[in-house]
């Protein structure tokens, strides 16, 4: 999964930033243990650039950072890196045939192209958390709009609750 600055707040990344910097629950699906390999967004870019400018015609390349992690600690890691209690964490019912783990081999990509991200995870988590704090005014009018109906729908609780 690709994360890092300007992701719309629908993503589990900037959602539990958002909320979590207004003191909001943090909406945690199933029992948190879904696994994604996260990329930061940056990483992801030069990779699609590097098999434009060095792929194979017809071939195809999948990308990821060998950064694999449960999705409650990466809501754990945000909640620690912005200073807040692991109380705002709250387990709602998984969406149904929600994937247990997403698994990508990247290995062509590496050894083809020569490509490996270059960004930490905590590196990158720093840098996403400082861009959203930064730019809490976009992420506000975007939770203002249609968002508020999306987040109800699939989380049970409106934007904003406490």
């Amino acid at each position: 999964n690709n994360y890092g600055q300007r992701q719309f707040p629908e993503k589990l990344i900037p959602l539990m930033i958002a909320n979590a910097m207004n003191d909001e629950p943090v909406p945690v699906y199933g029992d948190g243990r879904n696994v994604r390999d996260w990329i930061f967004v940056e990483d992801h870019a030069r990779a699609i650039w590097l098999a434009f400018l060095k792929g194979k015609a017809g071939s195809s390349y999948n990308i990821g950072a060998r950064n694999e992690r449960q999705n409650i600690e990466v809501v754990k890691s945000i909640l620690d890196a912005l200073g807040k209690p692991h109380s705002l964490i709250k387990f709602v019912t998984d969406r149904l045939g929600h994937d247990r783990r997403y698994a990508i081999d990247a290995r062509k990509v590496e050894t083809e192209l020569g490509w490996k991200p270059i960004t930490t995870w905590e590196d990158g988590l720093q840098k996403t958390i400082r861009w959203y704090r930064e730019n809490q005014d976009w992420v506000n009018q975007i939770r203002s709009g249609a968002y508020r109906d999306y987040y109800k729908n699939h989380y049970g609780m409106e934007v904003g609750a406490k």
